[in-house]
């Protein structure tokens, strides 16, 4: 089943390190809080969402893959649980993508030149212009290119420790 954008609707893309909160849990949950993010450009894109927004959710880390489509179910709300001040959203899983389209054929791909994933890719929220969400699910359709052994390193840096679903 395609999964086309409504129009007018933004797209998003929210990463999470697998061991913490992976995508597979999402679909199990049903749904989620996004919360415990802090810096302050990937806030004010958890403020820009609106109910029916969807996402690409990634898996940072040693993963490094976009593997799932998320929907945003709800407006975002201040979270008064957070000392730090924070915001969060619901979502909820779509469905995972055909395939893991991994942060190298990203980066190779000159149509994601300026996708804020491969330009800021600290950020835990990004949005995704149309033409990058257009871009991705076509991906997922295509078979993934042949790997060379630079694209099949492992990222040496380990991960901070546990966080909330979305925190930066």
């Amino acid at each position: 089943m395609a999964h086309e954008p409504s129009p007018g609707m933004a797209h998003w893309l929210v990463k999470e390190e697998p061991t913490h909160y992976a995508f597979e849990e999402l679909v199990r949950d049903g749904s989620t809080e996004w919360s415990g993010v802090h810096n302050a450009l990937a806030l004010r894109h958890i403020r820009s969402m609106r109910p029916g927004d969807d996402g690409v959710y990634y898996h940072s880390g040693e993963v490094r893959a976009a593997v799932g489509l998320f929907r945003v179910l709800g407006a975002p709300y201040e979270d008064t649980s957070d000392p730090r001040g924070s915001w969060a959203v619901r979502i909820g899983p779509v469905r995972p993508l055909r395939r893991p389209i991994p942060m190298p054929e990203i980066r190779a791909d000159p149509a994601f030149a300026g996708f804020d994933l491969v330009r800021i890719s600290r950020l835990s929220v990004v949005p995704v212009s149309a033409a990058h969400w257009s871009r991705l699910l076509r991906l997922e359709r295509s078979a993934a290119p042949a790997q060379s052994k630079s694209s099949k390193r492992r990222s040496s840096r380990s991960s901070a420790g546990p966080r909330q679903p979305g925190s930066a």
